[in-house]
């Protein structure tokens, strides 16, 4: 009996030893997460390997397979379930740093469609409110209380580690926590909403976002642009001798920490001078890298940049005196993410330079009204009538060429706007019909180019086209 009780005991002890050593086998490289390589079209809102468009209205792909609920408080919202989230065993400990180079193309997570969400927004008295659109495909895929902007209360540990798994713009991916967290911890939280209605208005909240595209040269729309509650622009928003065609106001003006710098010498010969800077501007920041980190740090501490490609800048400079910290934002990881996979999850993804691709700033300023704006106008934005206008519209002189730069599918922007225009969601300009239609180039209309101002790039010399 005694010898039965002790090989019980030992048999005991090695099928437990075996255990551990099994799940010591199996424990992952970094805490609670795994992930793999996929094309996005395997399980998203969009096929990658079929044209969203191919059919007349189609915006985005019925084979909707991510996980999602119906919010019981927002017919027709969905929202992603809370409990999928990625958990640490340990929160406050950040992760190793992940690194895109150990991926040949979009890395594929599966918490890739759950965003933090705010609040859900007052229910709008505004009867043309894009958010009443009875349009099914665009209220499955948009979300009305996605989180915007990116603050120091809702930023920590937890939030590093998930957001870790995505590349910049969409997450810090190749970012060391102690190079990063210090500028995120000074992003005061901001004042919402972004946009009050306007006192004595008619309920409705409308906007205007410009963007620099040819079409605009000679339209004659400033004033249409101007008579909006409010007014986006972008990047190089070159104003001074082309009211008449763009308007003078601007209400709000999205950036990144290249855009607001490298315009002044891009854009001086067309009398680009400094960054829009009318009374009580609110100004929103697109962290697309690093060096917008530590911009942010020269920035929010009124001091010159004190490492990285802008050592030695003074940010507040460039605000022309119109900066305050109650009118400044910064974009959250999580909206630029679900801009992308929810509209814009190109193809190019699948491609060896996937990390370089991302959506235009004037894509995420698009969204940006269209998620804090009643109805949204959209001016200068890329047309199927690309062709017959020069890249800018303060390009006057010169018929130029559209330059297609690699890290955005401009193609699909393109037809997303039309799509989103047909569904009556946005009004998109497209021409009057008064150019100069016969006009041909002697090159090619489009050029294929790395983008300059790229995280992976170094240098500056290209237009700003972001």
């Amino acid at each position: 009996m005694r010898g039965f009780c002790l090989l019980l005991v030992i048999s005991i002890i090695v099928m437990l030893l075996f255990l551990s050593m099994e799940h010591l086998a199996e424990r992952p490289g970094w805490p609670a997460f795994k992930g793999r390589e996929r094309s996005r079209g395997e399980d998203g809102l969009f096929d990658s390997n079929t044209s969203l468009f191919q059919k007349k209205g189609a915006v985005f792909s019925p084979a909707h397979k991510t996980d999602l609920v119906e919010s019981p408080k927002s017919s027709g919202f969905t929202t992603p379930k809370r409990d999928q989230r990625p958990k640490s065993p340990n929160p406050e400990t950040p992760i190793p740093v992940i690194s895109r180079k150990s991926f040949t193309k979009l890395p594929h997570w599966d918490f890739d469609d759950n965003y933090g969400q705010d609040a859900p927004p007052k229910h709008t008295k505004c009867s043309r409110s894009l958010r009443t659109s009875k349009d099914e495909a665009f209220q499955k895929a948009f979300l009305p209380n996605i989180r915007l902007f990116l603050h120091k209360d809702n930023i920590n540990n937890s939030e590093w580690n998930r957001l870790s798994h995505f590349n910049n713009p969409f997450g810090f991916m190749d970012f060391k926590y102690e190079d990063v967290m210090p500028s995120l911890k000074l992003i005061p939280e901001p004042r919402e909403p972004l946009l009050p209605p306007k006192p004595g208005g008619d309920v409705c909240i409308h906007c205007a976002v410009v963007g620099a595209g040819g079409i605009l040269n000679g339209s004659k729309m400033g004033a249409e642009i101007d008579a909006h509650d409010y007014v986006f622009r972008v990047n190089g928003a070159v104003i001074k001798g082309h009211e008449e065609d763009v308007g003078n106001r601007t209400s709000v003006y999205v950036h990144t920490a290249h855009s607001i710098t490298a315009s002044l010498n891009i854009f001086k010969k067309y009398g680009y001078t400094s960054a829009p800077h009318d009374e009580g501007i609110k100004y929103v920041l697109i962290p697309e890298g690093m060096r917008d980190f530590q911009w942010l740090q020269g920035l929010l501490k009124g001091e010159n940049v004190s490492t990285g490609q802008y050592k030695n800048k003074e940010p507040r400079v460039y605000y022309s005196g119109q900066y305050n910290e109650s009118r400044f934002y910064v974009l959250h990881q999580d909206f630029l993410r679900y801009v992308r996979n929810r509209f814009l999850m190109s193809k190019n993804l699948n491609s060896t330079y996937w990390a370089l691709v991302r959506p235009t700033n004037g894509a995420f300023s698009l969204f940006l009204a269209l998620h804090t704006c009643d109805t949204v106008s959209a001016y200068g934005f890329m047309t199927e009538g690309y062709k017959k206008y020069s890249n800018y519209y303060f390009e006057k002189l010169v018929k130029s060429n559209v330059i297609f730069f690699i890290n955005h599918d401009y193609n699909m922007e393109k037809d997303l706007w039309k799509s989103l225009h047909d569904r009556k969601i946005i009004k998109l300009y497209q021409g009057t019909g008064s150019h100069d239609e016969g006009e041909k180039l002697n090159t090619d209309t489009t050029k294929m180019s790395i983008m300059a101002h790229s995280e992976n790039l170094t240098s500056n010399a290209s237009p700003v086209k972001n």
